[in-house]
């Protein structure tokens, strides 16, 4: 395939993939008539889209908020947890999944992964389990839904609630019914790089009609459906989704099926591509998961394959060549400074609270398969799903390229 771009060669691709947001006058429109409205705060549109993203996800109820990190927070503390309860979460994911944990007070205890699906393993969930364990939250992992059968039937024997991080999965299904819904309830982003956006946004999906009552309380100032303006429940926050993004997300809503489906055939199409190549490694197939909404498409790098060769290098190659992928999270989020710190003052509780009773040293926490995919793993953007499988085979020729000139690579 010739002399590697990185190395003074042509590059194999010139055009570059699709952007991100996909936006049109569709958008622009929905706006403008919510400004000319006079009506910008928290109404028709807002419940417009709850009922509307709610029953895309097959789930009854729909309460939206600020961002995806605020509507974990209101799922926690929806589910009652608080003070000193132990909820078992991943290391490998954004921040928010545990340290909206220690927000209201809980304790968030990490758990391995499955290598090759870059979610919690259910095997190490439950020998986390405690006489404190008070839920499990599986994170969806770009769009790979977690082992949802094995996590309810942990949550049924030990009297657990289930809460879905489905941060990464609008439109995924497992076994045919919508992420959220499959366990008491679960979480969704609507922030700028997710695949529907209004900037921000979160919103909380559920089944369960006592879990969304309280959660719109608290994301509406405790604050109770139907009552009278200035009677207030609960220690609520103001949390409530705009009009103007409530009109964006239903635009983006009527699209989102179609790039669903899209990004799915293309990342299909990029597995059997990709196949054939020793250096990496691809997700295992999910029967269970019917539908897969991809934030992104991963694989990982077997350095042991790359001699002389690190990820880094092997990125910045396929980058060169026009190609688009770069490293996942460096570190465990237990590696992170917020969870590392050590001492009894108030900006280390809940760890410091005497509310808890235990010890908990982070320092000492350490999950081989976590630290393996963080030094392996390897993200291609979701919009670059949106392109035709024209494009997709240029990637993994770039790929392939930089497999067959590796020793060039690593000279």
């Amino acid at each position: 395939m010739g002399k590697l771009a990185i190395r003074g060669g042509a590059p194999l691709r010139t055009e570059p993939y699709p952007s991100w947001p996909v936006f049109d006058e569709t958008e622009i429109q929905a706006v403008t008539e919510v400004l000319r409205s006079g009506k910008w705060w928290y109404g028709e549109k807002v419940r417009e889209f709850e009922a509307a993203y709610a029953a895309f996800q097959d789930a009854q109820y729909g309460v939206t908020c600020t961002n995806g990190t605020a509507a974990l927070e209101i799922a926690y503390l929806a589910c009652g947890l608080g003070a000193g309860d132990e909820v078992i979460v991943p290391a490998y994911t954004f921040i928010a999944t545990a340290s909206s944990l220690l927000r209201v007070n809980a304790i968030p205890i990490f758990a391995d992964l499955e290598l090759d699906t870059g979610n919690l393993d259910p095997a190490d969930v439950e020998a986390k389990i405690t006489d404190r364990t008070k839920a499990i939250v599986p994170v969806h992992f770009g769009g790979y839904i977690a082992d949802m059968d094995a996590f309810r039937a942990l949550a049924k024997k030990h009297n657990l609630h289930l809460i879905e991080d489905a941060c990464h999965s609008w439109g995924g299904k497992w076994q045919g019914k919508g992420t959220g819904a499959l366990g008491d309830c679960g979480v969704f982003s609507f922030q700028m790089s997710k695949n529907i956006t209004s900037g921000e946004g979160g919103i909380l999906v559920s089944d369960n009609e006592e879990i969304a009552e309280l959660a719109r309380s608290y994301s509406n100032v405790g604050r109770a459906t139907n009552d009278q303006f200035y009677r207030h429940f609960l220690p609520g926050g103001n949390l409530r989704m705009t009009e103007m993004q409530a009109a964006l997300l239903l635009v983006q809503l009527s699209r989102l099926e179609e790039q669903t489906l899209r990004r799915e055939a293309n990342a299909e199409y990029l597995n059997r591509a990709l196949a054939g190549i020793p250096g990496i490694a691809l997700q295992r197939p999910e029967p269970r998961i019917t539908r897969r909404a991809y934030h992104m498409y991963i694989f990982r790098f077997l350095p042991e394959q790359w001699p002389g060769v690190s990820r880094e290098r092997f990125l910045e190659a396929v980058c060169a060549e026009g190609g688009t992928a770069w490293a996942g999270y460096p570190i465990p989020l237990y590696q992170n400074p917020v969870f590392q710190r050590q001492g009894t003052g108030p900006e280390n509780c809940p760890l410091s609270c005497p509310f808890y009773g235990k010890e908990m040293d982070y320092t000492q926490v350490h999950l081989p398969r976590t630290e393996q995919l963080c030094a392996e793993a390897c993200w291609v953007p979701h919009a670059t799903l949106l392109a035709e499988e024209a494009d997709m085979q240029d990637l993994a020729d770039i790929i392939a390229k930089v497999w067959e000139n590796q020793v060039e690579l690593a000279s």
